[in-house]
């Protein structure tokens, strides 16, 4: 098992208005451009999403995968997992936020496996690239 790449980024919004635009799965596609469109399969008793399939387009990695949701550790956390995708055979990570007030920190962790070799080092970066993307574009979400 690989070690989970992460990174954070500090946004100038509430914690609430952060989880409003990170926790609707569903409209990722409106601020993200690595999701191409999300298809909701399940959701649980608080309508949040448990189960999901993505299309993803995260330069030379081209996927379906379908997601689980996890959000025992809400509201500060949401976790996601593997179900099934065409080439990948992990997607696991989730998303951390901390309320400073007016101020709202975001980590965002992520581990990525593939059904063909890939060295160490491609891996990482891919993951970090991703990662970096994702917050840089939730972040303009939030402060435009």
């Amino acid at each position: 098992m690989s070690n989970p790449t992460t990174s954070t980024v500090t946004i100038s919004a509430s914690a609430d208005d952060v989880r409003a635009v990170l926790f609707d799965i569903e409209k990722y596609p409106t601020w993200s451009t690595t999701f191409k469109s999300v298809t909701v399969q399940a959701s649980n008793g608080d309508g949040r999403v448990t189960q999901a399939k993505l299309s993803v387009d995260a330069g030379a990695l081209k996927d379906k995968p379908t997601l689980n949701y996890d959000w025992s550790g809400y509201p500060d956390r949401v976790e996601f997992s593997l179900e099934d995708a065409d080439l990948l055979t992990d997607m696991s990570g989730g998303f951390k936020i901390k309320d400073n007030g007016d101020e709202t920190e975001v980590t965002f962790e992520l581990t990525v496996a593939l059904s063909m070799p890939v060295p160490e080092m491609m891996r990482t970066k891919a993951e970090k690239s991703t990662i970096d993307l994702a917050l840089k574009q939730l972040k303009e979400k939030l402060e435009n």
